[in-house]
């Protein structure tokens, strides 16, 4: 074998590797999403497969949530799961406080302080809701909006028809 074969050939398993190891990644992200689509992470929170990575399950951000909404996900999700906070909008409301003080206690950066940046939004968006109209008790009267009433943030939930 000649030296120019085997440089085609370290190239071509240099390719095929690297291939393989996106396809993997984009696959793993892929799966990371769709089970992460069960629980909403806290503000500022990285993609579900870096925060994941980045996450100690340290539990930091969740005491420095003075209104006790960020929650430790349990063990039987599964080791990878387990742990990593997610927020309880089922009981209490997001206030996005000022200073965001679970991003600021996250010493490994799977949540991270906004930047300073003119064009993003002041408040991230944290989920997309829709209301399921057969089943809202409210809506089968007139049309409450009692959530909106009690969101603590201004203008965080809007109504859109569709």
């Amino acid at each position: 074998m000649d030296a120019r074969s085997a440089s085609h050939r370290r190239v071509f398993f240099r390719r095929l590797a690297k291939k393989t190891g996106e396809t993997v990644v984009r696959e793993m992200d892929a799966r990371a999403n769709r089970r992460a689509r069960h629980w909403i992470r806290p503000p500022h929170a990285l993609p579900e497969l870096d925060f994941l990575l980045a996450c100690t399950r340290c539990g930091a951000c969740a005491e420095a949530c003075p209104h006790g909404v960020i929650f430790s996900l349990p063990a039987r999700l599964g080791t990878q799961i387990a742990l990593t906070p997610a927020l309880d909008l089922l009981h209490r409301g997001c206030r996005c406080c000022d200073g965001w003080p679970c991003a600021g206690a996250c010493d490994t950066g799977a949540l991270h302080l906004p930047t300073r940046d003119d064009d993003a939004p002041s408040i991230p968006r944290i989920a997309l809701v829709r209301i399921d109209t057969r089943q809202c008790l409210a809506w089968q009267g007139p049309e409450c909006g009692a959530c909106a009433d009690t969101c603590p943030v201004d203008e965080a939930l809007v109504w859109v028809q569709e």
